[in-house]
């Protein structure tokens, strides 16, 4: 039979909460500044903590971001695809923990949970397709009055900062995120 105190005092005990860190060049690292600010959901009270991120973070993720850049821009396009088809991939494994986190953080139903997962994953899907024939869309020949040939084709020019909406949508973070991996 179970002790009556061990009952009682497993009832009363907090929950600890995950605090998501920074992820900065490859590596997930603190904020500078140790700030951390919590998550809050619609009804179920704070689901988890995040790190506040300094200039010092800001400006750690820029020279990060400036350093991988190079390599990035030397990528194919069908590395790319493969990237966002990958990401697509563990959406799709990870399902029901995405949706059990849309219903705890948005304070949605079922339904729309499911819905706003499998508009996730089917946008990743889409992009995926859209990396080898961007190039092809975009890019024009010109004309000009000589015996010259004039291009005109997309190509990566550098860091991108995104910034996803206050309220959590996995679709919101995947629209803004895969376009960029995109290009």
């Amino acid at each position: 039979m179970r002790n009556p105190l061990f009952v009682a005092k497993a009832a009363a005990r907090l929950q600890v909460q995950k605090t998501y860190k920074l992820y900065v060049g490859g590596k997930f690292v603190r904020s500078e500044g140790g700030r951390v600010a919590p998550a809050s959901a619609a009804d179920a009270g704070v689901i988890a903590n995040y790190s506040g991120a300094t200039r010092k973070d800001f400006r750690d993720a820029t020279v990060a971001a400036r350093a991988a850049f190079a390599g990035w821009a030397k990528q194919s396009a069908y590395l790319r695809g493969q990237i966002l088809y990958r990401a697509a991939e563990m959406l799709e494994m990870r399902r029901g923990e995405l949706q059990q986190e849309l219903m705890r953080s948005n304070g949605s139903r079922t339904s729309k949970a499911e819905d706003e997962t499998t508009l996730a994953i089917d946008r990743l899907v889409h992009y995926a397709g859209w990396t080898d024939k961007f190039s092809q869309i975009f890019s024009a020949m010109n004309p000009v009055a000589s015996s010259h040939f004039n291009f005109t084709m997309p190509e990566p020019t550098g860091v991108v900062v995104v910034v996803c909406p206050d309220e959590p949508s996995l679709v919101a973070m995947v629209s803004l995120v895969a376009p960029v991996i995109l290009a």
